[in-house]
């Protein structure tokens, strides 16, 4: 046996181990009775202890050792040495981990939930601060542990954004919103408002349901690898890449809530089914970043979720669904669902404030991991961030800094991930029109095939083969940036708003 198919096996065997963390992670969110949330937290640290040991092993040092002679011959790109190095920087990341703050992190993630959504249904802050201020204590322990340049939230990033800094987002995102700024501006002295009165009706959930999977399998998303199901906060995790789950949730009197949420998770899962199978089990079969995953979801949320072509295939069908759109003229319904306004929750935020929404809760992330904010003192600060940012106050944290679940699961560095999806997104439609003219003219004929052979090809086949960077240039021809994504909003809203 070759070292690297030694090797191959033996982080398959931990894969395995990771994934029935995330089952029970699944679980957690979506079945599990609210009093197993204790003894779901001891599962879940020990079976996370379990695979540290397995990634920090003596074993898999000589293995590694072994297999980078073995491929050190081999082309930088190619799948055995790209996975040798991914693995071998997994081992190091988790080598300089403590165990015990594994075990820590792991066992305050599923507490941290239960006391996030309670303290969200019964809009008290107090009750959630004090696992929010160990979860960035935790998380402030482990930036020490393994190291960063400049900033510790640069060592968030490394979990979420191989490779990314606070640096470069700060130059990213201060260049998004100095060109959104002044379109925001343009849209509000435009005098024009949609009528949206009929987004607010009666619209019963199975056929919400119905309604979202049909839109989420035209995309190609195989519910014979896949499944739907309700959750406080839409999600989307798989197992492997024939074992998918989505989540959203439904709102009776608000189609858009579950509609795009559905539409939204279901470019996740279109990504993890497309993963190349042929490297099940290793990273060059796994995704390669959040930003990239993010870049998936937003494309067909947004990119072709809300555009006209898509509508002209299924807003008829939406009307046959639902009784309250019978009357309502096409041109309505687009103007409706593209309706331009500061918001209070970032998931239901249109596509032009949305990403400011991302940068205050990046702002407050760094002022949390560096301690320079305490958790104590988070309503306050994201109130005066909210107004600034988008004028408004939330009335009162379950509309304010209560409604992300991120912080709960320690996700902090992963907002970020959404503004760098979007920004892809937007690079990566405009590659996708110039190599395959006549999209729209699809998308009228409900036909999505061409959109997601090529993002098969150029995105999901390729796992971790690529870094970020890499991947966005290979598919896109250039760097990420900010122009495509103000491109596509002005695009999109200038005939909306007469700009």
């Amino acid at each position: 046996m070759s070292a690297y198919t030694e090797l191959s096996e033996y982080i398959a065997e931990v894969n395995d181990l990771l994934n029935t963390i995330s089952i029970l992670n699944w679980d957690a969110r979506t079945q599990m009775p609210v009093g197993g949330t204790e003894t779901r937290g001891k599962q879940l640290a020990t079976l996370s202890a379990i695979a540290q040991e397995r990634l920090t092993a003596d074993r898999l040092r000589s293995l590694l050792d072994k297999a980078e002679a073995e491929v050190g011959g081999l082309p930088p790109e190619s799948t055995e040495r790209r996975s040798v190095e991914a693995v071998r920087e997994a081992s190091e990341l988790f080598r300089r981990t403590p165990p015990q703050l594994t075990r820590e992190l792991a066992n305050l993630r599923s507490v941290a939930g239960k006391t996030w959504a309670e303290a969200k249904a019964t809009n008290n802050f107090a009750h959630f601060a004090p696992d929010l201020e160990r979860m960035f204590a935790l998380n402030r322990e482990f930036a020490q542990s393994i190291g960063y340049a400049e900033h510790p939230y640069d060592a968030m990033l490394t979990l979420y954004e191989p490779g990314m800094t606070a640096a470069r987002l700060q130059t990213l995102f201060a260049g998004l919103r100095e060109r959104v700024v002044p379109l925001l501006r343009a849209i509000v002295n435009s005098g024009r408002t949609p009528r949206t009165d009929f987004l607010e009706h009666h619209y019963p959930v199975e056929l919400q349901r119905d309604f979202s999977l049909e839109v989420a399998q035209s995309f190609g998303f195989d519910l014979s690898r896949g499944r739907l199901d309700e959750s406080l906060h839409p999600f989307e995790i798989s197992f492997t890449r024939n074992d998918v789950r989505m989540t959203t949730r439904y709102n009776p009197r608000f189609l858009p809530t579950a509609l795009f949420g559905v539409l939204h998770e279901a470019g996740h899962g279109l990504y993890d089914q497309g993963l190349p199978a042929d490297q099940f089990g290793l990273p060059t079969g796994t995704f390669c970043s959040l930003g990239i995953h993010e870049s998936q979801s937003r494309l067909w949320e947004n990119q072709v979720g809300r555009g006209g072509p898509f509508w002209d295939h299924f807003f008829p069908r939406a009307r046959q669904a639902f009784a309250c759109l019978r009357d309502v003229k096409p041109g309505d319904w687009l103007f409706a669902i593209n309706d331009v306004r500061p918001s209070l929750i970032r998931v239901e935020a249109d596509e032009a404030t949305y990403n400011l929404h991302i940068i205050l809760r990046f702002e407050l992330e760094q002022a949390l991991v560096s301690g320079d904010l305490p958790a104590g003192d988070v309503p306050g600060a994201w109130n005066e961030k909210v107004q600034s940012a988008l004028g408004l106050t939330p009335p009162d944290d379950a509309r304010g800094c209560l409604q992300d679940i991120h912080w709960s699961f320690g996700g902090m560095g992963y907002f970020a991930t959404y503004t760098l999806g979007n920004l892809l997104a937007a690079q990566l439609m405009e590659a996708l029109r110039d190599d395959l003219p006549g999209l729209d003219d699809d998308a009228r004929a409900g036909d999505f095939s061409r959109v997601k052979g090529w993002l098969n090809d150029n995105v999901h086949a390729h796992g971790q083969r690529f870094r970020a960077a890499e991947l966005c240039r290979r598919a896109t021809g250039r760097p990420l940036g900010h122009e495509a994504l103000v491109r596509h909003l002005r695009a999109r809203y200038a005939p909306l708003y007469g700009l």
